[in-house]
């Protein structure tokens, strides 16, 4: 059986759908597994990453496990994994680990730290590393839909949107195919984008104009104060000033593991294209 993380992630969700559909048994862990809602037949358990005390619960009779990095209490989970027979992993982390100086960057250590305690372990480990998931747009869609600026600090920084569904394949591919198992997968999306041109493509796709206010470090700390913390804004944004007019290195292991190129950013701003444009009366 296997055990998939993060149960109310989109990754984890389109994932259970793909592995239910093979005929797999699958248990879908979350640490409220009251609000999930998966295929029938899927059973769902209480798994606190950061609670030890629903490890052994959540793992017995599994064998593999798709894996959220946690890095709280991620000595605990690969101890109770091993004790419960659990023979592979598949690690969802960053590709933000493959940096410069990631023991320094508070974004990148939080992933680097979890695949140093696999790797460490006795359990075969498969890592998939994502670029910059394309849902992080959806920080957007407030001030898109009140007709508002978008406030960019760096709006020429070039990232890589990766679809979920892509991200959700090639963990298909990686837990069922043992020639990858074992293996590091860094994935990308098909094209360098800076945030800028993500930001016309959604205007395009919603037929809605999109202005950018191009503000400061600081500014842009301010505005984001009461969503994170002052340690990852200051991540970030160095990360962003490091991409500013420099276009993001891509892979195609997005089509060497599923067969299909990488999903293009115009296609998740269409399939979400409701996020951006229902009005505020009608919700």
């Amino acid at each position: 059986m296997i055990l998939i993380t993060g149960g109310r992630g989109a990754v984890a969700t389109h994932l259970t759908t793909l592995l239910h559909h093979d005929g797999l048994p699958v248990r879908l862990g979350s640490a409220r597994p009251e609000g999930l809602t998966p295929p029938a037949g899927v059973p769902t358990i209480r798994l606190d990453l950061t609670d030890p005390a629903t490890f052994p619960t959540a793992l017995t009779g599994i064998t593999t496990v798709f894996l959220y990095a946690s890095p709280d209490r991620v000595t605990d989970f690969i101890d109770h994994a091993r004790r419960a027979g659990v023979t592979h992993i598949v690690l969802l982390s960053s590709s933000s680990v493959l940096g410069p100086d990631p023991d320094n960057d508070p974004l990148a250590k939080s992933h680097l730290d979890v695949e140093r305690a696999l790797l460490a372990s006795s359990i075969t480990t498969t890592i998939l590393r994502p670029g910059s998931f394309a849902s992080n747009a959806g920080a957007w869609a407030w001030p898109i839909k009140a007709g508002r600026p978008v406030s960019l600090p760096f709006p020429a920084a070039h990232n890589d949107p990766i679809h979920e569904k892509d991200v959700a394949e090639a963990a298909h591919a990686v837990l069922t195919d043992p020639r990858h198992h074992g293996g590091r997968f860094t994935l990308t999306g098909p094209e360098s984008l800076t945030f800028t041109q993500q930001i016309d493509q959604l205007a395009a796709v919603t037929g809605r104009p999109v202005t950018i206010n191009h503000v400061t470090r600081e500014e842009w700390k301010q505005e984001m104060a009461d969503y994170i913390s002052a340690t990852y804004a200051d991540a970030l944004l160095n990360w962003w000033e490091s991409h500013d007019g420099k276009p993001a290195a891509l892979t195609r292991t997005v089509e060497e593991l599923t067969g299909h190129p990488a999903r293009p950013f115009t296609t998740w701003a269409t399939e979400h294209i409701a996020d951006f444009t229902t009005d505020f009366t009608t919700l």
